[in-house]
């Protein structure tokens, strides 16, 4: 899956961060963590290098806690050497990984409860949206605080649009057939050469959206799998029609493999897509890639037409070992707090303004830094960038996230290779589903 981790430095929201301080490895230690608030050595896994977002809030920490020696280690967050860490005793103090991935850590023990420490640190998790502190909460323990908040929308192509004589609500998902017309009007291919993608559903990553659509969830409120449910084969064997009537897989994908993403000659510059759903850090791509193109949006919608999205992000966690968690709990509070994201919206608004563009959003688990960056910086500007950054907050209050679960890694596993199996024609959806459901069930009942 393209990711703003992999690919995206300086966009709003990056998830990467890092430190202005010198870098350190893994469990990298100096000094003396020694369970002294406020003083001692933190060391860090899960960046990657800081945008100006990420630096205002490393800065944020620094001036509050100036006698915190900081280690940071630059990578994105890797499975193999997180575990390979802690098991070895060399843990880092702090950890920053994806949400999903919180609940079948916490069932290893390789990260800790926070509930005690966030208490004694005074965090308020009533300040964090409850999506997001749903998909940390496991068993009824906080084992994450919750970061940035990614949620979809539909980002549309009005040059195409207008070519085939469509409107915006012709690109709604409300209606499940007159979908299949429109991305027939959208596409485009001489012979087997795909020219345009019409409608791109967006498959494996965002399986859970169309279930949604369909009333069905991939995981039950106990964190068991729900995988083999008739309404997400429903939704699935739904999401492939849409390919395999626009060009099938293997050319769908070839072709899609071509788009320039985050580049002046991106796919709606090339006219190379008609419409797609996508997380909302991708305006800022688009603004600065190519700010006069004709973007337009509508909000993804289940089959009644009540607006849905899906949302995920990262958290900081608490490995086990961590030799300064008071400092790691500490770091948690100041990163995430409504002052602090001030801060990166005015660093943000300095780059805007540096570079003539414009503020084109912070989405994170934190609802009340959001609306008060929104009411700061977000000021209009080109018509159709700006209505889709208003559909982008507005998603961020209905957006549903995968409930935590113990097994939570396995399922996505699962269902992300269930999927990848009916797209290569291996399964049919029902018999992939069927499977993953048997895989993350046994999943689901040894770390039970």
């Amino acid at each position: 899956m393209v990711t703003r981790r992999r690919f995206l430095a300086g966009s709003i929201g990056a998830l990467a961060l890092a430190s202005a301080s010198a870098c350190g490895g893994v469990g990298a230690k100096s000094g003396t963590g020694g369970g002294k608030a406020g003083a001692g050595a933190l060391s860090t896994q899960g960046f990657g290098k800081p945008d100006d977002v990420g630096q205002a809030r490393i800065n944020a920490f620094k001036s509050a806690y100036p006698k915190v020696k900081l280690h940071i280690n630059e990578g994105d967050f890797d499975p193999q050497q997180f575990l390979s860490a802690v098991s070895s005793g060399n843990a880092p103090d702090l950890v920053y990984l994806d949400r999903d991935l919180v609940g079948s850590y916490a069932a290893q023990g390789v990260i800790q409860p926070l509930d005690d420490r966030i208490a004694a640190a005074g965090i308020d998790t009533g300040a964090y949206r409850k999506a997001a502190l749903d998909e940390v909460t496991i068993d009824g323990k906080v084992y994450g605080v919750p970061e940035f908040y990614n949620t979809r929308n539909i980002l549309v192509n009005g040059k195409a649009l207008d070519e085939a004589g469509l409107s915006l609500s012709d690109v709604s998902t409300s209606d499940w057939n007159r979908l299949h017309t429109t991305a027939a009007k959208l596409y485009k291919a001489a012979g087997h050469r795909i020219s345009r993608i019409g409608f791109d559903p967006k498959l494996p990553e965002f399986l859970p959206l169309w279930a949604k659509a369909n009333g069905a969830d991939l995981v039950h409120p106990d964190g068991s799998p729900n995988l083999d449910d008739p309404r997400i084969v429903e939704a699935l064997t739904y999401a492939l029609s849409l390919i395999d009537e626009q060009g099938g897989w293997s050319r769908f994908k070839a072709f899609r493999d071509t788009w320039d993403l985050f580049g002046s000659g991106n796919q709606f510059v090339k006219d190379q897509a008609g419409a797609f759903p996508w997380e909302g850090w991708y305006v800022n791509v688009l603004v600065q890639a190519s700010p006069k193109v004709d973007l337009r949006s509508i909000p993804f919608t289940d089959r009644h037409g009540k607006p849905i999205s899906f949302e995920n992000g990262s958290a900081w966690c608490l490995p086990k070992g961590s030799g300064n968690p008071e400092a790691a709990v500490d770091w948690m509070k100041v990163m995430t707090s409504t002052d602090t994201w001030l801060r990166a919206g005015a660093a943000r608004q300095a780059t805007v303004e540096k570079n003539k563009t414009m503020f084109t959003g912070l989405w994170t688990a934190n609802q009340e830094a959001d609306q008060k960056v929104k009411a700061k910086y977000v000021k209009g500007g080109r018509t159709g960038f700006h209505q889709a950054i208003e559909h982008y907050y507005a998603s961020t209050d209905y957006a549903f996230a995968i409930q935590g679960s113990k097994a939570g890694s396995e399922i996505k596993t699962a269902w992300q290779e269930a999927v990848n199996r009916a797209l290569s024609g291996q399964q049919k959806p029902g018999a992939a589903m069927k499977q993953a459901q048997a895989e993350a069930g046994k999943a689901f009942e040894a770390a039970k």
